[in-house]
């Protein structure tokens, strides 16, 4: 008999983190356990209330489907039970966590890799002041890959310009998180490329985006909010060169892993996020980005403290999970 526990826990944040809808101090996150003739699996997830989604709502709904995972449910029927997003995700992992475990066998394994690397993640800066921005990046000059949350038009060329400054030589991905208009998008596109961004994610809302088809692409502009699952692949060509794939909204790495082979088919480069969060959901993400052209999963790195035991990481390199953690 399988059984089920569903807790809340909250990670201090070290500082704050800000993007262009908002602060916050901690990573909430929902856990789900599973206990299988003295094995156990687990699984994290980052409820989002962008996405509609609370710690109530995704407990009551992991705790509606009790019975059928405490009966057995596996991962392909979990599909068709619960719709992609946070809920699903935990409990996609833990079942992948508990199989492993139950099994022997590594999850990079029976997901079909040869090996699992050690990855290069982006650090994050949060959006703040042009001048504070700029001070940011001058303490992390030392990383290979900035990601600069922006996300409030003009001002952002300035904090572009501080930052670049402050790390001529790192590499640049930028997140605007919606914040940008269709009038903005011609200058801040050429401003990003004249000084190096590699990556935009998300310049407009994923509802009113439909502009991106229209104009001048001098960077590479990756679908966030605008892309969840395998349903939401198709509406996004012509719009935009990559999508980042993030657990918490594929509903699982079940379905991260269809997609990432989907959107290739495609033409779309790949990159592999997160939502703010511990090693244990970081864990599972790995698995995907081992194709990534672009990876972010650095959640850990911005908490005050982590799992222990967490995901090793030295500087912006992280190493695969300790199996003890997860897979």
């Amino acid at each position: 008999m399988r059984s089920l526990k569903i807790a809340h826990e909250s990670w201090p944040i070290a500082g704050s983190f800000t993007i262009s809808r908002g602060s916050k101090t901690s990573a909430e996150v929902v856990v789900v356990t599973l206990e299988e003739g003295g094995v156990v699996g687990r699984g994290e997830c980052v409820p989002y209330a962008h996405y509609g989604e609370t710690i109530d709502s995704v407990t009551a709904a992991i705790e509606g489907l009790r019975r059928d995972i405490e009966d057995g449910l596996d991962r392909e029927a979990l599909r068709t039970s619960m719709p992609a997003g946070a809920a699903r995700n935990a409990i996609d992992c833990a079942l992948w966590d508990l199989l492993a475990k139950r099994s022997g066998k590594p999850v990079w394994l029976m997901a079909g890799l040869v090996e699992f690397k050690p990855l290069i993640t982006a650090y994050t800066l949060s959006l703040a002041s042009p001048e504070v921005m700029g001070e940011q990046a001058a303490r992390y000059a030392d990383r290979p890959l900035l990601k600069l949350k922006l996300g409030s038009g003009e001002e952002d060329i300035a904090r572009l310009q501080a930052v670049r400054r402050s790390a001529p030589n790192v590499r640049l991905i930028v997140d605007a998180n919606e914040g940008w208009t269709p009038a903005q998008l011609p200058g801040l596109f050429r401003a990003c490329a004249d000084l190096g961004v590699e990556l935009i994610e998300q310049p407009l809302p994923a509802a009113d985006d439909s502009a991106l088809a229209d104009v001048e692409r001098p960077v590479a502009v990756c679908a966030d909010e605008a892309v969840h699952d395998l349903q939401t692949l198709d509406g996004l060509i012509g719009k935009y060169d990559a999508i980042n794939i993030k657990l918490d909204k594929t509903g699982g790495l079940t379905e991260a892993l269809l997609l990432a082979d989907a959107a290739a088919d495609k033409g779309l480069r790949i990159m592999v996020g997160c939502m703010l969060a511990t090693s244990l959901a970081m864990a599972p993400a790995m698995i995907v980005a081992q194709e990534a052209s672009v990876v972010d999963l650095d959640g850990p790195l911005l908490l005050a403290r982590d799992r222990v035991p967490g995901i090793t990481f030295e500087g912006s390199l992280m190493y695969p999970p300790p199996p003890e953690l997860w897979g």
